[in-house]
């Protein structure tokens, strides 16, 4: 957290919101990365648009991390992934199949994930989506409570 900066975050969060409004305006869909991704395989009706916005997505990241990567999480760092908490003795590779598939199961079992409720459920004002991020949120608080991780 030592590096952020409210400049930053505002300009990243203005974008988010402009490409989700520009997908429900354009297209009539939520940018819920996880309804967008998990009907890829196997294919939706509508498959490219749904890939194009996911190979966008990776893209972008892509080359905001190559050409401003002061703007990053870690500074001018590269970015890396966080260890599992010293004591628990669980090898990475467990830890990071394990984080994905609860992510997976947690997506699936709250009809969305943390851009659809967060970003475009609760612009909607979906009691719904209120409710999940409130979990998502409350959830968070208690991991980093549990594991000292922040």
């Amino acid at each position: 957290m030592e590096s952020f900066t409210p400049l930053t975050a505002a300009i990243g969060g203005a974008l988010i919101g402009l490409a989700s409004a520009i997908l429900w305006l354009g297209n009539g869909r939520i940018a819920g990365i996880s309804g967008i991704f998990g009907q890829l395989l196997p294919p939706a009706q509508s498959v490219l648009w749904r890939a194009v916005f996911i190979v966008a997505l990776v893209a972008g990241a892509w080359a905001a991390a190559r050409f401003f990567p002061e703007l990053g999480a870690g500074g001018v760092e590269p970015a890396r992934l966080v260890a599992p908490p010293t004591g628990w003795n669980i090898p990475m590779p467990i830890w990071l199949v394990a984080s994905g598939l609860l992510i997976g199961f947690g997506t699936r079992i709250g009809n969305g994930c943390t851009s659809g409720h967060g970003v475009c459920g609760l612009a909607r004002l979906s009691f719904r989506s209120l409710i999940a991020v409130c979990v998502f949120f409350g959830v968070a608080v208690l991991t980093v409570a549990v594991t000292g991780i922040v």
